[in-house]
């Protein structure tokens, strides 16, 4: 198991925002996203898709401290708050090689996998379990939530009710954006 990707040049992490430009609402531009990230001194900034995730290198800070920081810094500079999940390369490595669903990985719109603020309790776990009647099935492991929807998140009912059911914050990204961001994670930490 390889920890964080860290060197003297800093750590590489990667940050999910959620509730931005969804519906035309909150629009964040992309470039003055990155742009925010440099003006906070971190380095190797790339975004990927409008949904907000950006992969950048901080010299100092854990990823509880870095969500503070850019929380704050974001609602700031654009006057509405995103809660942001910060998480190291090596816990993207994890959600890859983790990934209970191997079978549909080659299938990236009904694979997603949820970004949760802490680990649910074996009663919210519970709880989510019994309002998943199928044709979805999920797993949960630490922090991470997998969701197989054979028939994509848009036409699924459960995925509508995790957020309300698990009680537990988190933001949603296909298998196809997890990849992408593990792969530029990756070449950050080059």
């Amino acid at each position: 198991m390889s920890g964080p990707k860290s060197s003297e040049k800093g750590t590489v992490f990667v940050a999910l925002f959620s509730g931005i430009n969804v519906g035309g609402n909150r629009i964040v531009k992309m470039a003055e996203l990155r742009s925010f990230f440099e003006e906070l001194g971190f380095t190797d900034v790339a975004t990927y898709v409008q949904s907000g995730n950006v992969v950048f290198r901080a010299k100092k800070g854990d990823a509880a401290w870095l969500t503070k920081q850019l929380e704050a810094a974001f609602e700031k500079k654009w006057g509405f708050n995103s809660r942001i999940m910060v998480r190291d390369a090596g816990w993207l490595e994890r959600l890859v090689k983790d990934n209970p669903y191997p079978e549909v990985a080659g299938e990236p719109t009904k694979l997603h996998a949820y970004a949760l603020e802490r680990e649910p309790t074996a009663e919210e776990t519970k709880r989510l379990a019994e309002k998943c009647t199928g044709p979805e099935r999920f797993e949960i492991k630490e922090d991470a939530l997998y969701l197989h929807a054979p028939d994509g998140l848009g036409k699924s009912v459960f995925a509508n009710l995790i957020p309300r059911t698990l009680k537990v914050p988190g933001t949603a990204r296909n298998w196809r954006s997890v990849l992408a961001l593990l792969d530029m994670a990756g070449k950050a930490g080059g």
